[in-house]
């Protein structure tokens, strides 16, 4: 996981072949280099399947065996950049037969393209010159593609993500069709869509004009069709009476109660979706071996826990916690030139969802973990260097995962007496 350039530029000597392919949908394109940047073949396209795949590896291995070279190729590295999920299945199949597989950022190649010719325009021939010289300088990392357990993980946390973004926006448009129509609802039922009685309403008479001409017999038959016990009397006169005083918009009311139901069933299918992928991140999660340790830690859930593997893979491949914190761009920034002095920030060059779970996490255990809840309070109210709310919840998440990395690497259980160490508590005991 170290990332010197150094030791990189190194490894790349005489007998190197440097590959870059520029991916695309359907046609990639591949050209090839030595250790200096200078070509040693043409320029070869090829499709995205295994006929396009054995072409490109018969080019690799003829340019290698070629007579004309003083000293043959005997390594090859093969760069790319991580474009959307194309890449994927051609790195697979390279790493399975054995070629080394490094990834470029595409931000790199955007700035580094202009470089040869002083232009910004963009091809595919060109970039993937590009990308081959960039491997060249050692500017590359090496991908990871989780695998077994940590690859259903990501599955999961990806699938969960997606369902909760359609849940959300479910909830908002039921909403926004409630606020134009029964503003008035939320007087009787503080969140519509969390009861089940609410949720009865919604289905068979969601608006005024439905809610008069059923009365309270039909609004009470109605809810019981769905709730073994019914709400009260009282509240149905009440919702009655809202109903009567509504300033709802009267147009519309067929197709907006279509509406109504149509978003309804999706909410109910993202609720059913959502609970059996977490049933399934319950399981993956135990299948880790690190349940034990991680939950042992007051205020990580399983959910939490199985989105943190999810999205770190194991994370004992790293070679400390540090790395993890960087690969989920939790490293300060600054940009300060002469005289002028800034400020630090985090430059988010890391997974973004992991920082969203390590966040939540983070806003949990300020509430539930009491040496975190100090820590945050410290760190706030400090004499020297106070932070704000939410640089002080990125220090939480920073801490969350030195405890798991160190807890995982001993087999350990969470101990409150070493989760904070000797040194910030003196700083903290002397605040």
């Amino acid at each position: 996981m170290k990332n010197r350039i150094n030791a990189k530029i190194e490894e790349i000597t005489a007998n190197t072949l440097i590959v870059g392919v520029d991916i695309a949908k359907e046609t990639h394109w591949a050209r090839f280099v030595d250790y200096r940047g200078m070509e040693a073949g043409k320029t070869v396209s090829f499709t995205k399947d295994k006929k396009g795949f054995e072409k490109i590896i018969a080019e690799i291995e003829k340019i290698c065996k070629s007579k004309i070279l003083k000293e043959p190729f005997e390594k090859v590295i093969i760069g790319m950049e991580p474009t959307g999920h194309y890449w994927k299945t051609l790195a697979n199949y390279l790493e399975k037969k054995e070629y080394t597989v490094v990834c470029v950022n595409p931000y790199h190649t955007k700035k580094a393209k202009e470089l040869d010719d002083n232009s910004p325009t963009a091809s595919d021939k060109k970039d993937a010159i590009t990308i081959a010289r960039l491997v060249k300088d050692g500017r590359y990392f090496e991908p990871y593609l989780p695998e077994e357990v940590y690859a259903e993980l990501r599955i999961l946390t990806n699938i969960r993500h997606g369902i909760l973004k359609r849940k959300s926006a479910a909830k908002n448009n039921i909403t926004a069709v409630l606020d134009e129509y029964f503003p008035e609802i939320t007087t009787v039922f503080k969140n519509p869509l969390t009861g089940k009685a609410s949720r009865q309403v919604l289905k068979y008479c969601p608006f005024p004009g439905m809610i008069m001409i059923l009365g309270e017999t039909g609004v009470l038959r109605a809810i019981k069709e769905g709730v073994k016990k019914t709400v009260g009397l009282k509240t149905v006169r009440k919702l009655i009476a809202a109903a009567e005083d509504s300033i709802g918009v009267e147009y519309g009311l067929e197709s907006a109660g279509l509406k109504l139901r149509i978003l309804l069933a999706e909410l109910e299918l993202a609720e059913k979706q959502l609970a059996e992928v977490e049933a399934s991140m319950e399981n993956m999660l135990h299948a880790t071996g690190y349940s034990k340790q991680i939950l042992s830690i007051k205020g990580i859930g399983i959910i939490s826990a199985a989105s943190f593997l999810g999205e770190v893979g194991n994370p004992l491949r790293f070679d400390n916690a540090r790395q993890i914190s960087n690969y989920a761009g939790y490293n300060l920034t600054e940009d300060s030139s002469g005289k002028n002095k800034s400020g630090t920030c985090i430059s988010k060059r890391g997974r973004k969802q992991l920082r969203s779970v390590l966040y939540k996490m983070a806003l949990t255990m300020v509430a539930t973990n009491s040496e975190m809840k100090q820590l945050y309070s410290y760190l706030k109210t400090r004499k020297y260097n106070p932070l704000k709310k939410k640089q002080a919840l990125v220090v939480i998440s920073k801490k969350i995962i030195t405890i798991i990395y160190s807890l995982l690497k001993k087999q350990e259980t969470y101990n409150p007496e070493l989760a904070l160490g000797e040194v910030r508590k003196e700083m903290m005991s002397a605040a």
